[in-house]
C-alpha cells in the first residue's frame, strides 16, 4: 500500500469515527457550512462531512477505470466503513455448483437460528465489475442479525471477464441450490429471500422473475437495495445527482459497458428488470433508495409497475442518504437506521 493510500484509509477511519457523536451543525460546519438540498431533500450532515473527507482523503470509490484496481480500491473502502463486526454465531465457507463451475459462497448464521429461520440469499453490489465476499462481510452480518435469518452470500462472475447473461446465470444457480438445499442448511424452504444491493439488487429481482417463470420453487420475499432496473432510459435522477454523490453518471455508464456484452442487451428484462412485460405473481417485496443516488427513480419505478401488478410492495426512500449506504451500517447511525427499517419491513413481509 502506497503513503497516499494509507494517509487516506486514515483519514476515512477519522471521519468514521467522529459522525457518530459530533452534533449535526459540526459536521455541517466541517463540511463548508451549508446544507446540501436537492429535489427537496437534504443531505444528511455526516453524509456530507463524509463526502467531504472522502475527497481529502483521495479515495475514489468506484471512479477507477481499470477492473482490476477499481475492486481493490473498494475493498479498501469497505475495510474503512465497515465499523467493527457484528458477531455471529458460525460463518462458514461454501463452494456450490454453478453453470461456469464452482462458485465460492459465505454462510452466516446469526446468534438463536433455528430450524424456522429465513435464509437469505445475498447478491452484493458492485456494478457487476467490483465487490466480493469481503466488500460486502458487514452488510450480510448485519441484514444476518437483524433479520434472525441465515445469510448465503454469493461470489458470481464479474464483468468485464465474464459479461452478461453470467452474473444472472450464476445469482439462478446460486438460488436454485439454496432452494434445494435450505432445509439441510438449518433453514425453512419456504422463507428463502432473494436479495442485494445495487447491481446485486438487480440480480435478486430478476432472480424472482425467473423463479416466478419457471417450474422451481419461488421465493417467500425480496429484499433490493436501490436496485438498477433500467438500461433502457435515463431518470431523473440520472440527472439530479450526476456528480458528487459517491456513485456518478458517469460510472454507471462506464460499467454498463464492461457488464453488457452489445447494445441490444439493454432491452432485456434479465438486465434491465423493469422491462419485463408481466410482473405479476412475484414475491413481496421491500425497494429501498436513496434520496441522492442517480439510481433512486429507476428503482422506484420498478417499485410502481410491481404494485401495479399486484405484488405487495413497500418502497422505502432514505432521503438524506447517497448510494453504498448499505455499507456502512457499522460508523453512520443513519445507515444503521435505513438498513433496520428495511430489515423489519422484510420481517413483516414474512409474517405474512
Amino acid at each position: 500500500m502506497s503513503r497516499s493510500s494509507d494517509v487516506g484509509d486514515r483519514l476515512q477511519g477519522i471521519a468514521a469515527g467522529v459522525v457518530s457523536w459530533l452534533p449535526d451543525s459540526v459536521l455541517r460546519l466541517l463540511s463548508g457550512g451549508r446544507a446540501t438540498v436537492i429535489d427537496g431533500q437534504t443531505l444528511d450532515a455526516e453524509v456530507q462531512f463524509g463526502l467531504v473527507m472522502m475527497r481529502l482523503a483521495g479515495q475514489r470509490g468506484l471512479d477507477v477505470p481499470v477492473p482490476a484496481e477499481a475492486r481493490e480500491e473498494v475493498r479498501r473502502n469497505a475495510r474503512a466503513f465497515s465499523g467493527s463486526p457484528m458477531p455471529m454465531a458460525r460463518i462458514e465457507p461454501r463452494s456450490i455448483p454453478g453453470p461456469a463451475g464452482a462458485m465460492g459462497a459465505r454462510l452466516y448464521v446469526p446468534p438463536g437460528a433455528n430450524r424456522a429461520c429465513s435464509l437469505v440469499v445475498f447478491l452484493h453490489g458492485g456494478g457487476w465489475v467490483v465487490g466480493d465476499l469481503d466488500t460486502h462481510d458487514a452488510t450480510c452480518r448485519f441484514i444476518a442479525h437483524e433479520a434472525r435469518a441465515m445469510v448465503l452470500a454469493i461470489d458470481y462472475r464479474l464483468a468485464p471477464e465474464h459479461r452478461f447473461p453470467a452474473a444472472v446465470e450464476d445469482a439462478f444457480a446460486a438460488y436454485q441450490w439454496a432452494a434445494a438445499h435450505a432445509a439441510s442448511l438449518g433453514a425453512d424452504p419456504a422463507r428463502i429471500v432473494v436479495a442485494g444491493d445495487s447491481a446485486g439488487g438487480n440480480l435478486a429481482a430478476v432472480v424472482a422473475q425467473l423463479a416466478v417463470r419457471s417450474d422451481g420453487p419461488r421465493p417467500a420475499a425480496q429484499l433490493l437495495i436501490y436496485p438498477a432496473t433500467d438500461f433502457s432510459r435515463k431518470y431523473p435522477s440520472h440527472r439530479l445527482f450526476a456528480d458528487g454523490f459517491f456513485l456518478t453518471d458517469a460510472q454507471v455508464d462506464r460499467y454498463r459497458r464492461h457488464y453488457l456484452s452489445d447494445e441490444a442487451a439493454v432491452l432485456d428484462p434479465r438486465a434491465s428488470p423493469l422491462l419485463a412485460t408481466d410482473l405479476r405473481g412475484l414475491p413481496p417485496a421491500v425497494v429501498v433508495t436513496a434520496g441522492f443516488d442517480v439510481l433512486r427513480d429507476e428503482g422506484e419505478a420498478y417499485g410502481r409497475r410491481m404494485e401495479a401488478a399486484g405484488v405487495r410492495v413497500v418502497v422505502q426512500r432514505v432521503t438524506g442518504q447517497i448510494h453504498g449506504f448499505a455499507n456502512a451500517t457499522g460508523v453512520s447511525p443513519s445507515a444503521r437506521r435505513a438498513m433496520q427499517n428495511a430489515v423489519r419491513a422484510l420481517s413483516a413481509l414474512l409474517s405474512r
